[in-house]
């Protein structure tokens, strides 16, 4: 079979390594040296001067909003993963959706001006598939307006745009290190600031709020990572320039191979150094990419949805808001297997199928 992503596993020798070193400190959890390691590795791979490794992708995007005090309405994007919207509703904020731009598949961030309200309080925006938003622009109305920024940065490791770190934007930016993330620690995620007066609440809210046994100080969470996650990082973090090298293969050949007169895909920001983190392609009809889903799974090959459904859309949102840009894209885009360790042949029969099945 084949998954749209493989998790990249790195040498277990080097891995249990780490591991016998854990037994031997019986320090297995509670900000441990290896974690404290794996951020500074990460500060200095990334080029940012605060990261916090925290439990998983969608914690961090609560504390962020936490951190921030952020209430009422946050101006949000409609197509990413769940975990984006949810993280605003479980803070008992209220997302209002943005529509998303034709090119990019990022928010709009021209339409975002005429959604702000008095009771607009910040802008939490993804970068879809690891492709930058405007982000000049969206800092532009935030300042404006007075408004806090936070990028769901969870497929942007690695990302770079105009010489710097994609994680260094915004007021506070969020990535996931899930196992199926470029760079991964089986599961994780990190906070990432602009901020230093953000530092120390960042540290206490990851961590239930309180400093020593003693003093409380906020009504934090328990968003921290053991040292068998930082060990994964430790271990992982040097094969990243390897695993873009090998992705971006695999995107090439995909290139190559499809069929554009009748599919295409996200048009990728300029001036960025990309980290292939997923090839989305989008089909004539929501028809057509269902027989091609088909098509593929009769020879066990498993793209994914992905973004499906246009989160505005969800029951539950407490304002239902159109965003017919989102929804079109979101029926008809498929994400195809992209992975270290690909075979072309693979790649080719990929391909053939869809192109077979337009």
């Amino acid at each position: 079979m084949i998954n749209v992503t493989k998790t990249f596993l790195p040498d277990q020798e080097k891995y249990l390594q780490y591991v016998r070193e854990i037994w031997e400190r019986g320090y297995l959890t509670n900000n441990g040296p290896l974690l404290q390691e794996l951020e500074t590795r990460l500060k200095n791979y990334l080029q940012v001067d605060h990261l916090y490794f925290c439990g998983n992708g969608t914690i961090v995007l609560q504390i962020a909003i936490k951190a921030l005090e952020i209430t009422g309405e946050v101006i949000t994007t409609p197509f990413s993963y769940c975990a984006t919207s949810n993280a605003i509703l479980w803070e008992k904020c209220t997302p209002v959706f943005v529509d998303v731009d034709a090119a990019s598949f990022n928010i709009n961030a021209d339409l975002i001006e005429d959604s702000i309200t008095p009771a607009t309080t910040a802008i939490l925006a993804t970068h879809v598939y690891g492709n930058p938003c405007d982000v000049e622009k969206i800092e532009a109305i935030a300042k404006k307006h007075n408004l806090k920024v936070i990028y769901d940065a969870a497929h942007a490791f690695g990302v770079k745009y105009k010489g710097r770190s994609l994680l260094s934007f915004g007021d506070i930016s969020t990535c996931s290190f899930h196992a199926t993330k470029v760079f991964h620690t089986i599961e994780g995620g990190a906070l990432i600031s602009n901020h230093p007066e953000l530092d120390r609440k960042l540290s206490l809210l990851r961590a239930f709020g309180h400093q020593g046994d003693e003093h409380y100080l906020y009504a934090g969470i328990n968003g921290k990572n053991s040292e068998f996650h930082a060990a994964m990082g430790l271990v992982n973090l040097p094969h990243v320039p390897e695993i873009i090298r090998a992705r971006k293969e695999v995107f090439a050949a995909y290139d190559r191979l499809l069929n554009w007169d009748l599919l295409y895909k996200p048009v990728l920001s300029k001036d960025i150094e990309y980290n292939y983190a997923y090839y989305p392609v989008v089909f004539s009809s929501e028809q057509v990419m269902f027989r091609v889903m088909e098509a593929l799974r009769v020879e066990e090959i498993i793209p994914r949805r992905y973004f499906y459904p246009s989160l505005n859309t969800l029951s539950f949102m407490p304002r239902q808001i159109a965003c017919p840009v989102s929804e079109d894209i979101s029926a008809r885009v498929l994400s195809l297997p992209l992975y270290v360790g690909l075979p072309y042949s693979d790649i080719e029969r990929i391909a053939g199928i869809i192109n077979g099945h337009l």
